[in-house]
């Protein structure tokens, strides 16, 4: 179940809804005059939701260019290359 604050929770109980949010790791919906408005989340989520993003990114458009026919790089040398940038 969501959980769900009026903006004035925002104000009053800061702290609260960000001790709730990085405990928790949920989203706190907060609404205005009744209506959806914002959503509040622990920047560790943030972070993790938007590293996700990237990633399907990175694998649509990698599925894109095999429909494409592309001649690219094949799994393990794309790993044994990244491998190498990392422990430079």
């Amino acid at each position: 179940m969501p959980t769900i604050r009026p903006i004035s929770d925002l104000r009053n109980n800061s702290n609260e809804i960000s001790e709730f949010c990085r405990t928790s790791r949920e989203p706190v919906f907060i609404t205005k005059n009744g209506v959806g408005d914002m959503v509040v989340l622990s920047i560790d989520m943030y972070e993790r939701q938007q590293a996700q993003l990237d990633l399907y990114a990175k694998l649509a458009e990698a599925e894109a260019d095999i429909v494409a026919g592309s001649d690219s790089t094949g799994f393990f040398e794309f790993v044994k290359k990244q491998r190498v940038y990392t422990n430079e």
